[in-house]
């Protein structure tokens, strides 16, 4: 057990950093010897099942004993971390134990940090961006690569046009949308405009998908007030929290997939959804705008905009065939420009840029 690179995810909780290391795991594991410290993933399973001999998951103490010393080779340990305590952490083994590693964060802020996370990221010997914005933000990046998407789990349904028929829930078309239940997620836009659209489209039925922590029960409770209110809540239904592969399945029944966050650092729900052949509308904040098509693979729209957001879904909603044709278009953009295995080819890169620095059997 020799890992050239420890991945952390120090975080119980599901979230998209969680969703991109699942991604990542299995493929970085076909050329790379990974180690995993973190919460059991699907793509940590995947990737012991696929390249035994390449993956280890670990616990916290065996990754940091096992770096107190270089590789055989000479070459010191790579970490790759996501999070503050994760930075810091990797910083006091480096420059307070003086343990042989060398540590790469992912960066996908579009703002500018306060002083300890600019602290921490100062300290960093490889940076990765997932924007050009957000590396305008971070001063020693060493290459913008943007976030991908693991094409054969997220994939098309084999007749997206009757995919809804299996969930069992009313209409003939499914309207998704993904993330934490919550105000800057935009759950609110999302809700009062279904409200508006919905009763001049009875085939079309809306589903939330994703957590509602304590802090945001009031909101979300709510929400539902208002969905009962209008008769609605049949029609526009919470799924409460999904594991992975529910998902993935939700998207492939669904024939739109709405992402209409306030704000969103990258933002991965488009890319989910247009690789299992969505429509998509999205807000104009992550990386959505460079992710969709305008008007090909679906539309952007202003953040917070309910209007905006009723008047993009009467578009699509009118001709479900205009809607199947975009997210045909958007696998294939999918497929072209954001698959998983280049995000892993991207970040190899930003590996290899900082072993450079430090040559094998450097004492």
């Amino acid at each position: 057990m020799n890992p050239e690179v420890i991945i952390t995810n120090i975080k119980k909780r599901y979230s998209g950093v969680s969703g991109t290391i699942n991604a990542l795991l299995p493929v970085q594991a076909r050329s790379l010897a990974v180690g995993f410290v973190g919460t059991d993933l699907p793509g940590a399973q995947l990737a012991a099942q696929r390249c035994p001999g390449n993956f280890w998951q670990l616990t916290l103490w065996q990754a940091i004993w096992l770096s107190r010393k270089r590789l055989p080779d000479g070459r010191p340990r790579l970490w790759h971390v996501r999070r503050d305590l994760e930075m810091l952490l990797a910083i006091c083994l480096r420059d307070v134990l003086r343990f042989p590693i060398r540590i790469v964060f992912t960066s996908a802020a579009k703002h500018r940090h306060s002083w300890f996370p600019r602290w921490l990221i100062s300290r960093m010997d490889g940076v990765v961006s997932t924007t050009a914005e957000a590396a305008s933000h971070v001063p020693n990046t060493t290459k913008v690569v943007p976030h991908g998407i693991a094409l054969e789990r997220f994939s098309p349904p084999p007749d997206k046009l009757t995919a809804w028929q299996r969930s069992g829930r009313p209409g003939k078309y499914g309207i998704g949308t993904f993330g934490r239940i919550r105000d800057d997620k935009g759950s609110d836009v999302f809700v009062e405009a279904m409200i508006e659209v919905l009763p001049d489209f009875p085939e079309w039925t809306a589903v939330l998908a994703g957590l509602c922590t304590p802090q945001h029960q009031a909101f979300e409770d709510a929400l539902k007030a208002k969905i009962a209110a209008a008769g609605l809540s049949d029609r526009i239904v919470f799924l409460g929290v999904l594991g992975p592969d529910e998902v993935a399945s939700c998207y492939q029944d669904v024939l739109l997939t709405v992402a209409c966050p306030r704000y969103e650092p990258f933002g991965l729900t488009p890319l989910e959804g247009m690789a299992c052949g969505c429509a998509v509308i999205a807000t104009d904040t992550g990386a959505f705008r460079g992710i969709v098509d305008e008007a090909q693979t679906g539309h952007v729209i202003p953040t917070g905009s309910v209007p905006a957001l009723v008047d993009a879904l009467r578009r699509v909603l009118a001709d479900p065939q205009r809607a199947a044709a975009m997210g045909e278009r958007g696998r294939e953009r999918a497929v072209s420009m954001f698959s998983v295995e280049r995000e892993a080819e991207g970040i190899q890169t930003v590996y290899d840029a900082v072993l450079r620095q430090f040559p094998s059997r450097q004492t």
